[in-house]
């Protein structure tokens, strides 16, 4: 498969980086440290297109396809991952998800605005009994004739506090159990909709998790979207694309890590020589080398495997399971080389290591990646 890169996606992966070296990286230490949403940073990947990549320009996107978007996650994940989750989320989640299931008059109403950066959206589906198992939800829909009526919790949302919009999926009929799932637009400003407190992390610290509460919302039927019982499918469809862009954090948070032990090794000296004279070291930034580009063709292969209108699910979900767990890897044996260095905020790679972690858990656990890997492959 030639993954040869146009001159548009180049120019893309170059603005990311720019994007990524120039803006994110001066803060990042101190966002991690207080927890931090960088409201500012994300206005500015709004203004330029980072925000809506995929959507199309009538809707105030900028009408790329997927591989340029993995381009773009990777670059922004090489520094920051607390920040391109919340671009992750944009696009794959609410954007795509309104994109492609939405009616005319929501797409309208709430697409143009998150295309643009205008406002960010979060998806909602987990919840404190419903996390891998998403069939499982508590959080209730009532239908009520021209409005739903909405309880219950989520939690783990990501920019649950920083979002004007909200993809909730909540059980309507409980008696079809996950054909009886709606999903429903949430405005902020709804009555009764209340933000929790922010989740304290072990990574991504910058990025806005919270628990999300339901008290009776009234939530208009022309809110929902899909059919009556969509809601189901309307998750699992959008969350096999979402798996590529995690998969594309994931590719990026090793990099990033690489990329600063081979600077690193290149740099400090012991026993009379740069360390990556040793063996010891070099073997080890051989392994993460090749294990990074194994991990990129993945990303790569399920990104052209959605633009060219091929079933991902099975390459998406590998392609986020392996990246995942290289990321996991590699940012460890950054730490190991960068020695006691390595667990001093400074030179940035504990981070990565607590950063990486995430990947290997939200937008399907690993185990679920291998559920679903394994029943694609058993099928026939």
């Amino acid at each position: 498969m030639d993954f040869t890169l146009s001159e548009e996606q180049l120019m893309i992966q170059q603005a990311a980086k720019d994007f990524a070296q120039n803006e994110l990286l001066p803060g990042v230490i101190e966002r991690d440290e207080t927890q931090k949403f960088p409201s500012e940073l994300c206005r500015k990947m709004g203004e330029l297109g980072f925000l809506g990549m995929m959507v199309n320009e009538q809707y105030g996107g900028s009408g790329l396809d997927t591989l340029s978007y993995v381009l773009a996650m990777e670059e922004l994940s090489k520094v920051d991952a607390s920040a391109s989750v919340m671009v992750s989320v944009n696009n794959s989640l609410v954007c795509w998800g309104l994109e492609n299931f939405g009616t005319e008059a929501q797409k309208q109403k709430y697409l143009t605005r998150l295309a643009s950066g205008e406002i960010i959206g979060a998806f909602c589906l987990s919840e404190p009994e419903a996390g891998s198992d998403a069939t499982s939800q508590k959080t209730t829909a009532i239908d009520k004739g021209d409005h739903y009526l909405l309880n219950g919790t989520k939690n783990w949302i990501t920019n649950g506090g920083s979002a004007e919009v909200y993809l909730v999926i909540a059980q309507t009929h409980v008696e079809k159990g996950h054909k009886g799932i709606n999903a429903l637009i949430v405005e902020k400003d709804m009555k009764g909709f209340e933000i929790g407190p922010k989740e304290n992390k072990l990574g991504i610290r910058g990025s806005d998790t919270h628990s999300l509460l339901f008290n009776d919302v009234k939530v208009p039927k022309e809110n929902r979207i899909g059919e009556d019982g969509f809601g189901f499918k309307f998750a699992m469809k959008t969350l096999a694309g979402g798996r590529i862009g995690i998969a594309a954090q994931a590719l990026g948070i090793a990099a990033g890590a690489y990329e600063l032990a081979l600077k690193y090794s290149k740099e400090r000296k012991a026993f009379g020589t740069e360390i990556s004279n040793h063996q010891a070291i070099a073997f080890k930034l051989a392994d993460m080398h090749t294990k990074i580009q194994a991990a990129r063709n993945l990303v790569y292969q399920a990104a052209f495997d959605k633009d060219t209108g091929k079933d991902y699910t099975l390459s998406g979900a590998m392609a986020k399971l392996y990246a995942s767990e290289v990321a996991m890897e590699t940012a460890i044996e950054a730490v190991q080389i960068h020695g006691g260095n390595g667990f001093v905020k400074e030179y940035h790679v504990e981070r990565f290591m607590r950063d990486a972690k995430i990947t290997q858990i939200y937008e399907g656990t690993s185990e679920i990646q291998k559920i679903v890997i394994s029943r694609s492959i058993l099928k026939d």
